[in-house]
């Protein structure tokens, strides 16, 4: 493994045409946020609330009159202190407080591009309190040297939004909500479904699931929560 050869490579990268989110979005149009524990107006947040974190950034990314907000990277936060899935180290010098990754915040349904060509190398809902939720991980190759990038906090697909012909993978921690025949059949985490026909209006929705062929109603598609299958 010649990581001197990466570094180049990485050091080399026009970053300019590199996008994480919709490339339309000019850079100029990106404003950088502090969401550490040395900025003095998240202070006066709630940070236990997800929607009053929510209203604080989109009021600073409409301030600032751009339309994405960006940041992060080594941040001190005091976010993690409101998860107890982060803060119940017995050692306090184990206690998660460091932000390592870099944040992008837009609009729900922005388009989410992978940084460079890759293939996906495992996904999974991640749902503590404060954790990454859905996140994907893609696998790069250069040279003999494989890296790897993560995007966490993506929306859910269901199945009532994948088209003819589509493959996806189960992610439902939970069959709970579905039907028992549903479940029966094998609709459970890590079962591939594939879209056969949808009927007028897309309903009903009509599966292969486990070489059955299935029938299911629209509101129960959108119980079933998925990842795109690779191809």
């Amino acid at each position: 493994m010649n990581l001197s050869k990466y570094k180049a490579f990485v050091q080399k990268l026009d970053t300019t045409s590199l996008f994480v989110v919709d490339a339309s979005i000019p850079k100029s149009d990106y404003t950088r946020i502090d969401l550490s524990k040395d900025n003095e107006s998240l202070q006066k947040v709630d940070i236990t609330s997800a929607d009053k974190m929510e209203r604080f950034i989109a009021q600073y990314i409409e301030k600032k009159k751009a339309q994405v907000a960006y940041g992060g990277y080594l941040e001190h936060r005091n976010l993690y202190q409101r998860s107890t899935h982060f803060n119940q180290q017995t050692d306090p010098n184990d206690e998660r407080n460091i932000h390592l990754g870099v944040d992008i915040w837009k609009d729900a349904g922005t388009k989410v591009l992978a940084i460079l060509d890759g293939e996906t190398h495992s996904f999974q809902n991640n749902t503590n309190f404060g954790d990454y939720g859905p996140t994907i991980i893609i696998k790069h190759q250069f040279e003999d040297v494989e890296f790897y990038s993560l995007y966490g906090h993506l929306s859910l697909d269901s199945i009532a939004n994948l088209k003819i012909g589509q493959k996806a993978i189960i992610t439902n921690e939970s069959v709970d909500m579905l039907p028992l025949k549903l479940v029966e059949f094998g609709c459970m985490k890590g079962s591939e479904i594939e879209i056969l026909h949808f009927a007028p209006f897309k309903d009903p929705i009509y599966i292969k699931m486990n070489e059955a062929h299935i029938a299911i109603r629209k509101e129960v598609a959108r119980l079933i929560e998925v990842a795109i299958a690779e191809t």
